[in-house]
């Protein structure tokens, strides 16, 4: 399927691995060029020029921290009118209510909730001028199932969401459209760690706990980065101009829910 957004341009936080190197990687195999960002320089160029050889796109790299004012400038120094904003972060540590601290919450606060809204405010009157626009921000399931160690997660989120619900609405009709992708449970770097962390606190080995893992899921595994780029893919696509607003929760069915 063509996709309809060749030759678009976009930024990709946190796309040098993991679910936004999944987003990057479907975003170039449709023909947009990119402009990548992540914190650690080798990774995140070893990541720009396989994408750039397999893809024959454009792809440029910004080593910054966006939840900096300083890493979000040079972002959008670099590409300072996207068509199309990928937002992701990685998720602040676990804990639950008894545990974290001020400094955790302000800290979550300000990585999975302001930096996506500092950045789509900078965006926007761009997109809004052009008449077209696609933002997609990384998520968490978490934000329609709270995850109990993940409490920081589940609150820092659920404000993104929020402001998400009333500002893509606000925009749809300049041609401007806003989504929020919901991951579960995927093949990441991120997921590894809790994996084994979880592991060594019930004091069994990692091989059963993702046994586990994947007996609880209806699909009897866990989720791809490459199938969750593809539906981040199509959001940003000619087709998604009347999807707005809306979570969409890749977990492989793990929430049970009729809506």
């Amino acid at each position: 399927m063509d996709l309809g957004i060749k030759a678009k341009r976009a930024l990709v936080c946190a796309g040098s691995k993991g679910l936004g190197r999944g987003v990057a990687e479907k975003l170039a195999e449709a023909g947009v060029n990119l402009t990548l960002n992540a914190r650690e320089p080798k990774q995140l160029g070893e990541t720009a020029r396989a994408i750039s050889e397999t893809y024959g796109v454009h792809v440029g790299i910004v080593a910054a921290d966006v939840t900096t004012e300083e890493g979000r400038n040079a972002l959008l120094r670099a590409e300072p009118q996207p068509d199309i904003l990928i937002t992701n972060a990685g998720g602040p540590p676990p804990g639950d209510w008894s545990t974290v601290t001020e400094a955790n919450w302000q800290e979550a606060i300000r990585a999975n909730m302001l930096a996506p809204i500092l950045l789509m405010k900078a965006v926007l009157p761009g997109m809004i001028e052009r008449k077209w626009g696609r933002i997609v921000n990384i998520t968490s399931a978490s934000v329609k199932s709270p995850i109990q160690e993940l409490c920081l997660s589940n609150g820092a989120r659920s404000g993104l969401t929020g402001f998400v619900a009333g500002t893509a609405r606000q925009v749809a009709r300049h041609g401007v459209i806003i989504n929020n992708l919901l991951p579960g449970s995927h093949e990441t770097e991120r997921l590894e760690k809790l994996f084994e962390k979880t592991a060594k606190t019930r004091g069994i080995s990692l091989e059963e706990l993702r046994a586990e893992e994947y007996a609880q899921n209806p699909t009897g595994r866990i989720g791809t980065p490459e199938e969750f780029g593809a539906a981040a893919a199509f959001l940003c696509s000619q087709y998604a101009g009347y999807i707005v607003g809306q979570n969409l929760l890749i977990d492989g069915g793990a929430f049970n829910s009729t809506f």
